[in-house]
């Protein structure tokens, strides 16, 4: 089955059902986990910018590798800085380096006009990733132990 599963988590309330679903599956098959941030930034004319600063940044990596291991799951992880435009192409090749045979993220919902406008990373990775694609919904529970 899985082997090697990565997992791309943001800052948003999401990721702590995102982890949690990684971690069930993992131990269930034994699979080695890979913890991706993207921390975005955007360019403006004269410079890129931040939009999420360092310290931001590793503490959601953090987080979830330390939830993923008090499980019992082997894991470990990576920031990586992306524009906001190439977040969905960055987690794709990610996987891909790290010969993921599993890729789990979160499904951000918003309405139709919205996500034509602006496409969801979730969308984008799914249509374009050679890699098994799991969304994992959030569940709702405010229990993040």
């Amino acid at each position: 089955m899985f082997q090697r599963i990565l997992v791309a988590v943001d800052a948003s309330p999401a990721r702590h059902s995102v982890v949690r679903l990684t971690a069930d599956l993992a131990r269930l098959t034994g699979a080695k986990v890979s913890v991706v941030h993207i921390a975005p930034s955007t360019a403006t004319i004269a410079a890129v910018v931040s939009l999420e600063d360092d310290s931001e940044a590793a503490t959601v990596l953090d987080e979830a590798i330390t939830r993923l291991r008090q499980a019992g799951v082997e894991a470990e992880g990576t920031v990586v800085d992306a524009l906001t435009t190439q977040i969905a192409s960055t987690i794709s090749a990610t996987a891909r380096e790290w010969q993921a045979d599993l890729l789990i993220l979160s499904p951000h919902h918003r309405g139709s006009l919205q996500a034509l406008l602006n496409p969801r990373v979730s969308d984008a990775v799914t249509h374009n990733s050679r890699t098994a694609v799991l969304l994992a919904p959030e569940d709702g529970s405010s229990d993040r132990s």
